[in-house]
């Protein structure tokens, strides 16, 4: 039976969340095991575009945890140059997701067509002396589109929330700064890899001063890379004498610094920064550890706290409680909306791993916890039932079982019903 399995497998795993996060990780791999291909991200999906007045290519990939049934709405990233990028992102939320960043609908935008127009920020005609024709400079047309369009478009299609991240590497990462300093609203998070902040001899950059020293930045956060290319034909230049140099060819790696020294000397402005330097990586290579630092750091705020408590039988069930309700504010805090603290998953596990070890307080506080974050969850208000045939209190447990009923209509919870029925008159 349903229940029968569930509760032998809860009663007899050691809960630690190195254990869960491995169990979930083995969940997400197993689920694709019936399918021909190593790895596969990225529905594609489009839609036109008045403002551009152009069809656009966009490609989501939903979190791997979804389905229709639980009405559950996630956080959203939005990933310049998609189709290359994607699937890097994707691949980071398949380790890192639940426990150390929060699963996400993932929006991939192409820009295989007309990047360099839609991306880079102002409009030029010559790039380090040499003449340049290809079309630029309309970042801030392109930004209307998601703004007025493309967003509306997942919003009402995907199941999102208002939380949202912008990811963009080289002139996507010139974009993504733009977006920091001239609407940061559209945004909560900025990773810019290797941003191109060069572009029409650091333009951008010299008008971001006055923003950055003036705007409120708060609960706004940007994770901004620079890779060790910092010079193409000079070994001798390094991190430590590279903004010495005046020559082109140490512009870009300078632009990135100066940026980032400027945001750090406008703490005031309350935006999160972490500036990570790649030694090793060159322009191309950098974005995969930029990915994966980036999101980390971005969502340092969400990984969960105080494992050592929960897997302690000695802590006090307020002191649990207590932390419980703590990262509850938190991600309402960040998230500006309400969010269940755990998945519905460790909730029960750990429900039935005190009743396990007989500590049936905390059991009771992890199942009425399920039940109150996962008001829609059938097996959460069973495994309440769990608890109270546990205790021998069938009238509770027929109650419980009950709601499981409403709430599902499976004939499982039906049959339990009338066997703790027969169970209560003997």
């Amino acid at each position: 039976m349903i229940k029968d399995n569930k509760m032998t497998k809860g009663l007899k795993i050691v809960l630690t969340i190195g254990l869960i996060i491995f169990f979930q990780q083995f969940v997400k791999a197993q689920g694709n095991q019936n399918q021909h291909f190593l790895q596969k991200a990225g529905v594609l999906d489009s839609l036109y575009s008045e403002v551009l007045n152009e069809p656009r290519k966009i490609y989501i990939q939903l979190p791997a945890g979804y389905t229709p049934e639980k009405n559950q709405k996630y956080p959203v990233v939005f990933i310049l140059d998609g189709e290359m990028f994607l699937p890097t992102v994707n691949e980071v939320q398949n380790y890192y997701s639940g426990g150390f960043t929060p699963e996400m609908v993932m929006v991939g935008i192409s820009n295989d067509k007309n990047r360099v127009r839609d991306l880079t920020t102002s409009t030029i005609t010559t790039k380090y002396g040499m003449p340049f024709h290809e079309k630029n400079g309309e970042a801030d047309n392109f930004r209307k589109f998601i703004e007025t369009e493309l967003i509306p478009f997942i919003e009402n299609k995907y199941p999102v929330t208002d939380y949202r991240t912008l990811i963009g590497h080289s002139y996507g990462g010139l974009f993504t700064i733009s977006t920091l300093i001239n609407q940061p609203d559209l945004f909560a998070n900025y990773l810019a890899i290797d941003p191109s902040l060069d572009w029409d001899d650091q333009k951008l950059l010299n008008e971001a001063h006055k923003t950055i020293a003036t705007r409120n930045y708060e609960n706004k956060a940007l994770f901004l890379s620079l890779s060790g290319q910092l010079h193409m034909q000079n070994p001798q230049i390094t991190i430590d004498n590279v903004m010495q140099d005046t020559t082109d060819f140490t512009l870009f790696a300078r632009s990135n610094i100066a940026f980032s020294n400027m945001v750090k000397q406008n703490a005031k402005n309350r935006l999160s920064l972490e500036w990570k330097f790649y030694p090793r990586d060159i322009h191309g290579t950098v974005t995969f550890p930029s990915i994966m630092d980036g999101l980390i750091s971005l969502f340092e705020w969400y990984q969960w706290e105080n494992t050592d408590k929960f897997n302690s039988p000695d802590t006090p069930k307020e002191e649990l409680l207590g932390i419980i309700k703590y990262r509850e504010k938190k991600l309402k805090d960040h998230f500006g909306y309400a969010e269940p603290p755990y998945p519905e998953e460790i909730l029960n596990m750990s429900g039935y791993m005190n009743m396990d070890m007989e500590q049936f307080e905390k059991a009771k506080m992890y199942f009425e916890l399920a039940t109150e974050y996962y008001p829609e969850s059938a097996n959460a208000f069973d495994s309440m039932a769990d608890y109270y045939e546990a205790k021998g209190d069938s009238s509770n447990a027929i109650k419980y079982v009950t709601k499981a009923f409403e709430l599902s209509g499976n004939d499982y919870y039906k049959k339990r019903i009338e066997g703790l029925k027969v169970k209560m008159n003997n």
